[in-house]
């Protein structure tokens, strides 16, 4: 099955066996009616599994070519999972450039338990053996990086976590699976926030796992049935219901991406762009090999490098609007220091290039005329 036909059909047979429904239905429940004590249909609760879920998480773990998917309350739950793998003393290798929320996660909370994080640059994969001991056993990844844009060489990095028998997690969250997929390149886990392109409607909060292993798909779903921070019925609906459209609004999320990074390029008040489908990118020729396209995720700064620029031009946008998270039908624009990334220590942030003039655009489905208009109006503002 191909993917455009997955977002729709994937993981979706028998999906309603009672009626037929064409799409699943919202099992609004907590409970399940036993035969008797233990014997039941497959659902006793819904912590532990609920039949709307499940075709959710069936659909994630098809879109990814994995063989199970996991939904939890939010894609920081999900990450959460993921570091409840690990124990005191293990030690996590993790790009430099991540979500701000991440960080937070690993340093504010994980680190209080005796879990080690080294915070690296990954575009050259080669460097990560030198940060490689006893103690490590996971490497955290996101491809294309929030929000520098920075590419890192799953495939490559998979070689290395194999080779010291680590666990390789792969933050698949501005790609989507319908840009690349990271299983096949050789990944353990592939997290999302699904609250962005997979849900796509800005109106759901939620996150996913995938993975191949079964061994390692048990320990996640133990995680996430003894914890509880899981995804409810009503949001894996909603969530399902963007997965059908997910091809169609990427290659649009695509195209328009293009055009404004190519917009700003070429504009005199900007400073740098930065966009993985540039040629100048430094790693173009990875990003052309792992993904099917370049997103629609833009960040760029202006000349003069000024916070007060950055924050009068996302002020004075009109179609863009001024919000968190990314990734919906509608253009958002951000300003990642005092928003996505204020988690982040201010000299953190600076080494990787997340200085207070960075805007970060997420390219929606509109009209690229109109992007490119509220663009250029904002600009000369």
């Amino acid at each position: 099955m191909k993917f455009n036909t997955k977002t729709i059909h994937g993981g979706q047979e028998d999906i309603d066996p009672a009626y037929g429904s064409v799409m699943p239905p919202i099992y609004q429940t907590s409970t399940y009616k036993q035969r008797s004590p233990g014997e039941h249909q497959g659902y006793e609760y819904s912590r532990s599994a609920n039949p709307t879920r499940t075709a959710l998480e069936k659909a994630i773990a098809s879109l990814e070519n994995g063989k199970h998917g996991l939904a939890f309350g939010s894609g920081l739950a999900a990450i959460d999972a993921v570091m409840k793998l690990l124990k005191p003393g293990d030690e996590v290798i993790s790009t430099n450039d991540l979500y701000g929320g991440t960080y937070r996660l690993f340093n504010s909370i994980f680190k209080n338990f005796g879990i080690k994080f080294h915070f690296i640059g990954m575009s050259n994969p080669d460097e990560i053996e030198s940060y490689i001991n006893t103690n490590t056993k996971m490497i955290w990844t996101e491809t294309p990086t929030n929000p520098m844009m920075n590419i890192i060489d799953i495939e490559s990095v998979a070689q290395i976590s194999k080779k010291h028998n680590l666990k390789l997690v792969v933050d698949n969250t501005f790609a989507t699976a319908y840009l690349q997929q990271p299983l096949d390149l050789g990944a353990d886990i592939v997290m999302h926030s699904a609250t962005k392109y997979l849900g796509g409607h800005s109106d759901v909060v939620m996150g996913t796992l995938a993975v191949k292993d079964d061994e390692l798909a048990e320990k996640l779903y133990f995680i996430q049935n003894s914890s509880g921070g899981i995804a409810g019925p009503m949001d894996s609906f909603l969530v399902l219901r963007g997965l059908k459209t997910l091809h169609v609004r990427m290659q649009r999320h695509c195209e328009n991406g293009r055009a404004v990074a190519e917009y700003l390029a070429q504009h005199p008040k900007v400073d740098k762009v930065y966009w993985p489908g540039f040629e100048t990118h430094p790693n173009y020729d990875i990003a052309k090999k792992q993904m099917k396209d370049f997103g629609g995720m833009v960040s760029f700064t202006t000349k003069g490098n000024k916070q007060s620029d950055a924050v009068q031009f996302v002020e004075n946008l009109k179609v863009f609007t001024l919000a968190e998270s990314l990734g919906g039908v509608e253009s958002l624009a951000g300003h990642p220091a005092s928003m996505t990334h204020a988690s982040i220590p201010k000299e953190e942030r600076e080494k990787t290039g997340v200085v207070d003039s960075l805007i970060r655009l997420s390219v929606g489905i509109e009209d690229e005329e109109d992007l490119i208009a509220d663009l250029k109006q904002a600009l000369e503002a």
